[in-house]
């Protein structure tokens, strides 16, 4: 097996992939294994050796940088002048001079009519060009910022952002009394009060629920009260001190209405004893009416019995209370945003996992939770007018161009087969981390003649919380029959100690594909491990990494060689950040995500601590999104450890662990001992 790793000379399970004629097949390649550069060599083997035409591939990846990168290895992989990468080189060269200078050697090339593209630029050309049937093809994309003018989609750009719908939708459907009054609260309830979290008191001295007029009452069902008071736009006082008579006692009933001269008492098997009220109010000859928390059950109910109260002792007929959006929320904007944050996830959340909103719908309306309940309630319709919306003014956001390109080759099968006819060669990058919507688009895009070549790696799947599914690369097999799998499992990139320590973690993944990687370079080191006292916070982490980053930097290691990775930003932020820049350290640093793909030749990992706010930081999405699709523990705490897997594989020669004594993160105790070297402070005595 050949060590040297680069596109003229494979080593043999890669160059088993790259002539494999198998229609259905999974490069399952190892972190620094070569996928991409197997995938790029599998093109140039099609079109040299196996004289395809470059129209009839297709490549699809993610992002458009991995596309670009793509396209440009291509291009000076047949640049003999050498002048592409020179001017790529070139640091003052702009994002659109790179863009222009690309197109241009591309259509001057072999590559001219490859199609190297992510998914959503791969559907936006497709309902560009033949989307006329499913939706306005002159259709704007719809993003959370107004695009610049250098993006790729700067030319149909929505001059919209989904948040600014959102909020206009919202302020439409405040036009309904009814809706209004229920968003607020809403709004009271679960953002102000957090009654979800509080338990639901009644006693003599809490106050824990706020009415629609911002008065705080005991419990549920007074707040119903004055909620309707309110709406109908009856004065009301809340346990206003009231002295019966001279001799008499002074208390607090719970309502006085001033215009009817009535009290409202209003009991429950909480209240307090009512013999001696009932006597003073007799007494002075007071009109009083009493409310029992049994017909608060029924809201339908209790609302006649209190319209049956207050009929005939009004002055004037008493008449609904109005408010417009502004009124209603002075001061509760960000409660507002967040809100409109949480219906547009919930949104996302239903798109991407493929669910019907009705099917959601119905599930919430059951729901055990009153808040589940009622945020449905509210969000489903705000939803529903927001697709409208969108339909309307033929806007399409990422999603919806997958969405529709999908539906658009279910319903015309001639557009189907002409793409199937051109696209004869289907290959997938980072296959680990597609999703249902983009599963199903790849399968219309294939006849049983279609050459399906994927590469992916299932012990990189990290982005689940963005809606990826692990499940379609560990089950291949299944989602695509017949099929073949081919291993590519040495490691190119990283010493054998830290080959081995990824390796050791993630053998405790039970859903994955099982290889053993193999690593081409020697161990320089073992994985340094350092555990800083508990009480001292960062102190003495930050401190011994400084050091450290010095003393490599003595040894000729650059600024660019070093790279911090942290699962959370507090991580790194400020502690990390202010003791380098007083140092005059510049380091790379990256969240663990930001970093995928990217390597070091040094890299240290932080935070690695157990419990909140650690690595693992497994969190459950709260039940709101459940009600989507439900999580398992088991499987987060899975891609915790591949989020783990993947900071370790970014380092080529050297890794540092930086933890607390004491509360080691889970994933330090399956790294066996013969791979580690614990840096420790000498023990402290006992005086």
């Amino acid at each position: 097996m050949n060590s040297n790793n680069n596109a003229s000379s494979l080593n043999e399970k890669q160059w088993e992939a790259v002539t494999s004629r198998d229609k259905r097949l999974l490069v399952l390649a190892g972190a620094g294994a070569g996928k991409t550069m197997t995938l790029l060599q599998k093109i140039v083997y099609l079109i040299e050796k196996e004289n395809i035409k470059s129209k009839n591939i297709l490549a699809v990846t993610f992002t458009k940088n991995a596309a670009n990168e793509m396209l440009d290895r291509l291009i000076i992989s047949s640049d003999a002048t050498g002048l592409y990468a020179q001017k790529f080189a070139d640091k003052q060269i702009t994002e659109k001079e790179k863009r222009e200078l690309r197109s241009s050697y591309q259509s001057k090339s072999q590559w001219k009519a490859l199609t190297i593209r992510t998914f959503h630029s791969l559907c936006f050309q497709i309902l560009r060009k033949y989307g006329v049937s499913e939706f306005d093809n002159k259709f704007k994309i719809l993003g959370e910022t107004i695009w610049s003018e250098t993006d790729e989609f700067a030319e149909c750009n929505a001059r919209e952002t989904v948040s600014n719908i959102f909020h206009k939708i919202l302020i439409r459907k405040c036009e309904d009394e009814n809706f209004l009054f229920n968003l607020k609260r809403y709004i009271l309830d679960y953002c102000v009060d957090k009654i979800h979290i509080n338990t639901d008191k009644f006693t003599s001295y809490d106050k824990p629920y706020t009415t629609l007029d911002g008065t705080k009452v005991r419990s549920k069902s007074e707040r119903f009260i004055a909620d309707w008071f309110f709406r109908h736009n009856i004065r009301y006082v809340y346990e206003g001190k009231r002295q019966v008579s001279e001799k008499g006692f002074t208390f607090q009933p719970d309502f006085y209405l001033p215009e009817a001269n009535l009290y409202i008492e209003h009991l429950s098997n909480m209240s307090s004893p009512m013999k001696d009220k009932q006597v003073e109010y007799s007494k002075a000859g007071f009109s009083v009416e009493y409310t029992y928390e049994d017909d608060t059950h029924d809201s339908a109910l209790f609302s006649h019995i209190l319209d049956n109260i207050v009929k005939n002792r009004l002055s004037e007929k008493y008449s609904p209370k109005m408010q417009t959006y502004e009124e209603a929320f002075n001061g509760f904007h960000n409660h507002i945003k967040d809100f409109i944050k949480k219906v547009k996830q919930v949104r996302d959340k239903i798109k991407v996992d493929n669910v019907n909103l009705s099917e959601v719908q119905e599930k919430a309306q059951t729901d055990q939770h009153e808040r589940i309940r009622n945020f449905y309630a509210l969000a489903i319709p705000i939803i529903e007018a927001f697709d409208k919306y969108c339909v309307d003014k033929a806007y399409l956001d990422f999603d919806d161009l997958i969405i529709r390109c999908i539906s658009l080759l279910k319903n015309n099968e001639s557009i189907a087969e002409e793409l199937r006819e051109r696209f004869r060669y289907v290959l997938v990058d980072e296959f680990q981390d597609v999703n249902s919507l983009q599963v199903e688009f790849v399968k219309l895009l294939l006849r049983d003649n279609t050459q399906l070549f994927c590469v992916g790696d299932d012990w990189q799947s990290i982005y689940g919380f963005r809606g990826s599914d692990v499940s379609y690369i560990v089950e291949f097999e299944k989602h695509f029959s017949p099929s073949k799998v081919i291993t590519l499992n040495t490691n190119y990139r990283s010493a054998q100690n830290i080959v081995d320590t990824g390796n050791e973690v993630i053998k405790h993944n039970k859903f994955k594909l099982d290889k053993e990687i193999f690593a081409v370079k020697p161990s320089v080191q073992k994985v340094i491990l350092y555990s800083a006292p508990e009480e001292d916070n960062d102190r003495e982490a930050v401190n011994f990494c400084v050091e450290k980053v010095k003393e490599l930097q003595k040894q000729g290691f650059t600024s660019d060689d070093i790279l911090f990775l942290y699962r959370q930003r507090h991580m790194f932020y400020p502690d990390y950040d202010n003791a380098f820049k007083n140092a005059g350290i510049k380091v790379q640093k990256k969240t663990i995500h930001a970093a995928k793909g990217l390597e070091a030749k040094v890299v240290f990992i932080i935070g690695l601590t157990d419990g909140n706010g650690g690595f693992p930081d497994i969190w459950l999405e709260e039940r709101i999104l459940q009600t989507i699709k439900q999580q398992d523990r088991a499987l987060l705490l899975e891609e915790e450890r591949r989020l783990f897997y993947v900071a370790v594989t970014r380092a080529k020669e050297k890794l540092f662990l930086i933890s607390h004594k004491g509360s080691e993160s889970s994933f330090i105790d399956e790294i066996p001992e013969n791979l580690l070297e614990r840096i420790d402070k000498p023990i402290r005595l006992i005086q």
